[in-house]
């Protein structure tokens, strides 16, 4: 693997080592985008395993240096690995990178490597021990980080992230504080500005435009140039319903842009709004349920924040209870003043 290749190819086949000795291939198809999906991923009876590929193809397109969105890549496997392999990712992200011209693979290379961590660029490791030579291994010792791929630093350090909870409530035994994460990366120089530079990979079209809605009108709020960072949104859990995260997901890139003050323990947060680019916090539903919610799982310095429109209904003797065990709780109108 060396720098950027010359020319783009249209197809591109990598492979990985599985557990038992045998190889899946991974080939990625370039071709004109004609208003699809950036990326469009399959393998043999496994969608789920599909919707992983396209995933962290997705994740790891966060630390580019450029991002060109004109064309579709479709990425596939010849056969579907164990549902608890990972060391095809990197094969995947590879692929995906080749195909744009980003990076030069050898035909048929070999690599195998898996992260917690592609919207940062890192690689945490590979489990497969037993490589070919000349296969391309991720993990300390090997290929850490992308940027490697082609003479650049590690871009981990330039990529900013937070997260902030919410109250996940379907009345169901499953009820939980779930984590919205943001990541922001900066833009380059004269970067065109499209749709993509705000993605939240794995959930539906119209879920990511109320993401993006919500985080393009919250940063018109600040009242500086807002379309400067390449923005990747990840959900703790599927399942999401309504907008009550809206509150969480904001204050989560708020934090990540060095807008909001670092509490000193989660953020925990309900709310909505239509009017975000005024930096206005509205009301939704479930104001008795989610209370109760976030005072049985609030930890020692949790800041929750509600909307002021539920002030004088709030369950009796929450904010004391919510004392008692260190968090605090403040009810706001508006995002800015937090």
């Amino acid at each position: 693997m060396n720098g950027p290749a010359s020319r783009r190819p249209d197809t591109v086949d990598l492979r990985s080592r599985l557990r038992d000795g045998s190889f899946v291939t991974v080939t990625a198809t370039r071709r004109p985008r004609a208003g699809r999906a950036e990326v469009k991923c399959s393998a043999p009876g496994a969608p789920q395993l599909a919707a992983r590929m396209a995933l962290v193809a997705r994740l790891a397109r966060h630390t580019e240096a450029r991002y060109d969105s004109r064309d579709q890549v479709v990425i596939s496997m010849d056969r579907a690995p164990g549902s608890q392999e990972r060391d095809w990712e990197l094969a995947v992200v590879l692929a995906d990178r080749a195909v744009r011209g980003l990076v030069a693979a050898a035909p048929g290379m070999v690599a195998n490597g898996w992260s917690e961590d592609w919207q940062r660029g890192r690689i945490d490791g590979h489990d497969v021990p037993d490589l070919p030579a000349g296969a391309l291994r991720g993990g300390p010792g090997h290929l850490q980080h992308l940027g490697a791929l082609s003479g650049q630093p590690d871009a981990a350090a330039s990529v900013s992230s937070a997260c902030a909870w919410f109250p996940l409530h379907s009345g169901g035994i499953n009820d939980s504080l779930c984590w919205v994460e943001v990541s922001v990366y900066p833009l380059a120089e004269g970067e065109v500005i499209e749709d993509d530079a705000i993605a939240a990979p794995g959930l539906d079209g119209v879920r990511q435009q109320a993401v993006r809605q919500a985080l393009s009108g919250a940063r018109h709020f600040d009242g500086q140039e807002h379309a400067r960072w390449r923005t990747t949104v990840r959900f703790g859990q599927d399942g999401l319903h309504g907008a009550s995260y809206e509150l969480a997901l904001v204050l989560a890139d708020r934090l990540a842009r060095g807008r909001e003050f670092v509490p000193r323990g989660r953020i925990v947060a309900s709310g909505a709004s239509q009017a975000w680019h005024a930096g206005l916090v509205e009301a939704v539903e479930g104001l008795g349920l989610k209370c109760a919610l976030i005072e049985r799982e609030a930890q020692p310095g949790d800041r929750v924040l509600l909307p002021r429109a539920w002030e004088a209904q709030l369950p009796p003797g929450l904010a004391d209870a919510l004392r008692a065990k260190g968090a605090s709780l403040v009810c706001v109108e508006r995002i800015g003043i937090i």
